[in-house]
């Protein structure tokens, strides 16, 4: 019966071990009020310090704390009519800052060894460190893929065209062939604005008014249209401004001002009738690029003869000479046409344009 029954603790004693960790080796139990073993580092054989539970450890002991404290109420008792507030409040600190408010007198046990600090820990803090600064800079997602494709057939394929605008209303416009149509980019929906006449078009240049509600449409013919956009409604036409095609267009408040083929820059004044206002001379080919300011003082316009032009406002047809040159600034860098042009938002005198095919280049 004895046998059995320590055949099936052993049984069980076998199923609640866990895989691969150490196990001791089993001793008979004899209840005993000395210390076990313990291992001293350096030497290869065991040292059995047979110290008793209650009597404290010698060699963990600080004598000279110990007889301080022992002493300490007996001193301050002699001293007490002696001592000024001053330096008994200068002693008590300066036992704190000595005994660091330790005040046990008896060790049982020495104090374990300081923790050593290893690689492992020293690589998962840098490890970490790096982590959380990459993890604290997020980078910006660029999809590799359109969001959404729009059928675009008629399209001109002409590179000095400026065909496409949208405007602050977030309406999107699109010519194609004689026809502008409307975008809307909040619902997705499509409208047409208008279809001009064969002896017109094609349509040449779109650009939407700071209002995002009236839109100006340049055609082949050298006419520009005036449109309000709430109600498909023709405003008013703008004829006599140049001899070709009207391929750019830029809003400055109510100044519209069209560059064209004929390499001229007009900027009309869409408030009253008689509407030219102002005339700049200075490409010898077709105007592709036209930008204002945010400001509204300079005009930067960018045109077939790989030339790029800064304008003043002021600085109009009437105020010079037949001979005398408009331009404020004249740059001859790019090897192609200028058709992109950029006004930088935060710094008003900084500029980027872009050249053609054979340029290639953004230069600021």
């Amino acid at each position: 019966m004895d046998a059995g029954f320590s055949s099936s603790s052993e049984k069980v004693r076998s199923r609640l071990r866990r895989p691969l960790q150490e196990v001791a080796v089993s001793k008979s139990y004899l209840p005993s009020m000395r210390s076990t073993t313990s291992f001293v580092r350096g030497s290869s054989s065991r040292k059995n310090l047979n110290f008793d539970r209650f009597i404290p450890d010698r060699s963990a002991m600080d004598f000279d704390r110990a007889h301080s404290l022992l002493t300490e109420s007996r001193k301050e008792k002699e001293n007490a009519a002696a001592s000024s507030p001053s330096k008994e409040a200068y002693r008590k600190h300066l036992a704190e800052a000595l005994l660091q408010n330790r005040t046990r007198i008896l060790a049982f046990k020495s104090k374990p060894p300081a923790p050593v600090e290893s690689v492992f820990q020293e690589v998962f803090s840098d490890s970490t460190s790096s982590h959380q600064s990459k993890s604290a800079k997020h980078q910006r997602y660029i999809p590799q893929s359109a969001e959404k494709t729009l059928d675009a057939p008629d399209l001109v394929d002409d590179y000095y065209l400026n065909l496409l605008d949208w405007g602050s209303s977030n309406l999107l416009s699109i010519a194609l062939g004689n026809t502008v149509y409307l975008w809307n980019a909040t619902n997705c929906s499509t409208s047409e604005l208008t279809t001009v006449e064969e002896d017109f078009g094609p349509v040449t240049s779109v650009s939407w008014a700071s209002d995002g509600r009236h839109i100006a449409i340049g055609l082949n013919s050298s006419a520009v249209q005036l449109w309000d956009s709430s109600s498909n409604r023709l405003l008013r036409t703008l004829r006599g401004v140049h001899q070709s095609r009207v391929g750019s267009l830029a809003w400055n408040n109510n100044i519209l001002t069209t560059g064209g083929m004929d390499g001229m820059i007009v900027n009309n004044d869409v408030r009253v009738r008689s509407h030219i206002v102002q005339t700049y001379r200075g490409h010898q080919q077709e105007v592709c690029g036209l930008r204002w300011s945010g400001s509204g003082q300079q005009l930067a316009s960018g045109g077939n003869d790989n030339l790029l032009l800064i304008w003043d406002h002021s600085m109009a047809s009437s105020n010079f000479a037949p001979n005398q040159n408009q331009w404020l600034h004249w740059f001859d860098d790019h090897m192609a046409a200028v058709k992109a042009l950029a006004w930088c938002p935060f710094q008003s005198n900084l500029l980027a344009s872009g050249g053609g095919g054979s340029d290639r280049c953004i230069k600021f």
